[in-house]
């Protein structure tokens, strides 16, 4: 006789709103939760996705655009929630930094929750609201350590916001976009499937390109913005390290950051990448510069190791698991 039972269904994820984490498209919030860790410090919950059209998903090394964006999300997520920062107000990021561990390199489902145990080492109060943070954030899953994260970024209210743009941060501003995105390198050469996620596009010389923006893309321009937003510098930053000449396939492992100056949608973007020493462990560093108008804007040291299952010497697959403490 066939059986009758019925699956229970999984409940749906409730995710944050999306005003809160300075999104607009509802498919692109992936925080569900805030609460305080018992100390000085908050744990934020998220929840990956198993299938996504942008970031890498599966039995896979952890996407770290997808790391990125998550713990971006954390920022206004905090700034809302716990610093008295009203909606409205604009968050500036100054430096990022991260390092995933072994576990984050090997290939293994990455999906579902996660959290990130923030704490604060330093904050600037003005008018009784948050004007500056400095953060360090453990993310993690099912209780393994993925990735260790450090960042400081400073909060500006609209009419200061404005001033810092002199004119550009408009709504008409915004209208001044480029007409069409420039054509990209292959897709094949950073193993992309979609031509629209290439944020490279060919330039003269070794180890440089023109920042391509297309400002139609869903991840990168939820919303129409009056500058390239952080994380599209972050991936230039990856694409370009990953492009230079290596011998053997490379991951990232992570990356130091300083956001000097907006680069602007109406000048071109010159991407510059050069190796490095080795760091003390051997990882190959890169450093990567962005140029606008003759000035340094964006700047990234990027670490990167072998990538998983390239040959001798790779991590294994199931790579070093570290106990996040609780």
């Amino acid at each position: 006789m066939l059986s009758t039972a019925t699956a229970t269904l999984a409940p749906p994820v409730a995710f944050v709103a999306g005003e809160l984490v300075h999104k607009a498209r509802p498919g692109s919030v992936l925080l569900t939760g805030l609460r305080p860790d018992g100390g000085d410090g908050f744990v934020v919950s998220a929840h990956w996705p198993e299938v996504h059209e942008f970031y890498a998903t599966g039995r896979t090394a952890l996407d770290p655009l997808l790391l990125t964006e998550t713990v971006r999300q954390a920022f206004p997520l905090l700034c809302h929630s716990a610093y008295d920062v009203p909606l409205g107000h604009h968050l500036l990021w100054d430096t990022f930094g991260y390092e995933l561990t072994p576990a984050a390199l090997a290939p293994r489902d990455h999906g579902r929750a996660v959290e990130l145990h923030v704490s604060c080492r330093e904050s600037t109060r003005r008018g009784g609201r948050a004007a500056a943070l400095t953060l360090s954030i453990s993310v993690v899953r099912e209780g393994v350590l993925l990735a260790e994260c450090d960042t400081r970024l400073t909060v500006q209210s609209p009419a200061v916001y404005q001033r810092l743009r002199a004119g550009r941060g408009t709504p008409e501003s915004v209208t001044a976009l480029p007409a069409a995105p420039i054509a990209p390198i292959a897709s094949s050469a950073l193993a992309r499937t979609r031509l629209r996620d290439v944020v490279l596009s060919p330039a003269a010389g070794l180890g440089r390109w023109w920042l391509r923006v297309d400002t139609a893309h869903p991840l990168f321009f939820d919303h129409p913005l009056d500058h390239a937003p952080g994380l599209l510098l972050l991936e230039a930053a990856r694409q370009a390290a990953l492009m230079l000449p290596a011998g053997h396939p490379q991951s990232v492992l992570g990356m130091e950051t300083s956001f000097v100056r907006y680069v602007e949608l109406d000048a071109p973007c010159r991407i510059e990448a050069r190796p490095v020493d080795p760091d003390p462990r051997g990882h190959h560093r890169t450093v990567v510069s962005l140029w606008q108008n003759g000035v340094e804007c964006f700047t990234a040291t990027v670490r990167l190791t072998r990538k998983a299952g390239s040959g001798a010497g790779a991590l294994a697959a199931g790579g070093e698991v570290i106990p996040f403490p609780r």
